[in-house]
């Protein structure tokens, strides 16, 4: 499949027949800006739920063969056959993040991504710009889709736009100034192969327009792809600057997230905002950050235990990052959730190189196949096969007695049994809270 993208903005839209594929939280602020712009689309969805969205297994994919453009929701696969045929039958397709992203000041738009560690790095830097006297906004795979018409019309001075692999394939150009926070296999049921996840993630780096990538310069993967990072590459490394203290009000925990608070600074740096290059400013403009859901925050204490949820954490790489987070600690390590068939013999092989005592506790549906993992790999490392998630915090809580962590870092999506990331950490913020009743 030909991967030439069509440099096409909202504006471009009015006067053309349009269909709106997919309804989610995305789609709908795609049906917005459209009937903003005076344009009524043809709605179609998977599994529609009103009657004025056709299905697209029973007429929908016929209607928007008769579109001029596509605008479809990220989460709709562009490699599945009903894409091809409109492709093929000469249909642009795209999303609404791309056509923002051909009109907007680009120099005022700064594109973050990466499998992990985007979200905290874009917050970050959005959080430093506006500390600096900047005005800000964060939106794109987190916070707001820039274009919808029911955002507040504030006019920030900068956009930190985190771009997921998914919305990567819809952008025709790129800012000059980007960042690159991990790489690791993800997505992989979406995508269809890893190269292809990784060829598709990096293509946000080098559209038309594309300058300076500030990149993980710490993973192989990563610089074995310098090619795909666009002309100019800035490698930053968690062990970079060793003297540097500004970024302690962040209270940031693990060393993966030093990296990223250093990317945000070089980002910063790259756009010479008036601040970033004074460690003691920046200090001040990092106060009062606060982390995000999800991501590696503590949530509570019972009887001396301490709890972090890190239900974000869906795939390897996140999880290992989060362990190391807590160097000299017991860990009680909650594991497992919707099974994408990824190869959890390096969770188990870190698991298992690890000095500090590490207890694993696999939740369905991955559950299982990850104990087989460390069976293999790591054969000496203390694993649980538990049936849920209550239980799993229950044995989790007895066996890291006193003084220990639980940590719910799932490297594994929530789907199936809870309703997304947010849901799986409230059930386990529930779970805690229930060991005090």
């Amino acid at each position: 499949m030909s991967d030439a993208r069509t440099v096409l903005g909202w504006s471009g839209l009015a006067g053309k027949k349009v269909g709106v594929w997919g309804l989610g939280r995305e789609g709908n602020a795609n049906l917005r800006k459209l009937r903003s712009l005076g344009v009524e689309p043809v709605l179609v969805d998977d599994k529609p739920s009103d009657s004025g969205t056709l299905a697209t297994a029973e007429g929908g994919l016929d209607a928007l063969l008769t579109c001029d453009v596509v605008v479809k929701t990220p989460g709709m696969p562009r490699y599945r056959p009903e894409a091809d045929r409109l492709r093929d039958a000469g249909v642009i397709l795209t999303g609404g993040l791309g056509l923002w992203l051909a009109e907007a000041d680009r120099d005022r738009v700064i594109v973050v991504t990466g499998t992990k560690g985007k979200s905290t790095t874009s917050s970050v830097i959005g959080h430093l710009l506006n500390g600096l006297g900047q005005r800000a906004s964060v939106g794109g795979n987190i916070g707001v889709a820039p274009f919808d018409p029911d955002v507040p019309d504030e006019k920030p001075g900068y956009w930190v736009i985190e771009v997921s692999s998914y919305q990567a394939t819809d952008l025709a150009v790129t800012p000059p100034v980007t960042a690159l926070t991990s790489l690791h296999p993800d997505h992989l049921p979406w995508h269809g192969t890893v190269e292809r996840y990784y060829a598709d993630k990096l293509s946000a780096l080098s559209q038309a327009g594309a300058g300076l990538t500030v990149a993980n310069g710490d993973e192989a993967l990563i610089r074995e792809r310098a090619g795909l990072l666009g002309p100019r590459v800035e490698w930053v490394g968690e062990d970079d600057d060793p003297d540097a203290t500004w970024m302690e009000p962040l209270r940031l925990p693990g060393r993966h997230n030093r990296r990223n608070a250093l990317i945000a600074r070089a980002v910063l740096r790259a756009l010479d905002i008036p601040g970033a290059g004074d460690d003691a400013r920046l200090r001040t403009a990092a106060e009062g950050y606060e982390g995000l859901p999800s991501r590696l925050k503590e949530i509570g204490t019972v009887d001396g235990v301490r709890f972090y949820d890190d239900s974000l954490s869906t795939n390897v790489l996140p999880t290992l990052a989060a362990l190391e987070a807590f160097p000299g600690e017991r860990v009680a390590l909650i594991v497992g959730g919707q099974d994408r068939g990824i190869d959890y013999t390096e969770l188990a092989e870190g698991v298992g190189a690890r000095q500090e005592p590490v207890s694993v506790l696999a939740i369905p549906d991955s559950g299982p196949r990850i104990c087989r993992a460390f069976e293999t790999a790591a054969p000496q490392a203390r694993v649980t096969d538990c049936p849920g998630l209550d239980e799993a915090v229950r044995a989790g809580f007895e066996w890291a007695k006193p003084g220990g962590i639980v940590l719910l870092s799932p490297a594994a999506p929530s789907f199936g049994r809870f309703k997304d990331y947010r849901d799986r950490g409230d059930a386990f913020a529930r779970a805690m809270r229930n060991l005090a009743l």
